[in-house]
């Protein structure tokens, strides 16, 4: 492949910040949404365990993590920033980790 690649990675919660569990609903509309827009989306089936603390509280999280690998452009970017407003809202958080880090397709 001749043009660079970006890897968008997503770390989501399997409850919401309250403890109560999220829907399986919200996740198939997450992905549904990514496969739509990229034409595919890939997810962990493992359970990530994450410890944090904000404003004196500590929160414990399972997490799931979903990618997907689309071409390195503005566009890509700019979807991704307004994606993870909109699944602040949708999960309920304060705060999701989205990570991002060039590829290498061989």
């Amino acid at each position: 492949m001749d043009k660079p690649y970006r890897r968008y990675e997503l770390l989501l919660p399997l409850r919401f910040n309250d403890g109560s569990s999220i829907p399986d609903e919200l996740f198939a509309e997450t992905w549904l949404e990514l496969e739509q827009r990229f034409g595919a989306v890939s997810c962990e089936t493992q359970r990530i365990r994450g410890q944090w603390t904000h404003q004196g509280r500590n929160y414990r999280d399972d997490l799931v993590r979903a990618f997907v690998d689309v071409p390195d452009t503005e566009e890509n970017r700019q979807f991704f920033v307004g994606f993870k407003e909109r699944l602040l809202a949708r999960f309920q958080q304060l705060d999701i980790w989205l990570t991002t880090h060039p590829l290498e397709i061989l």
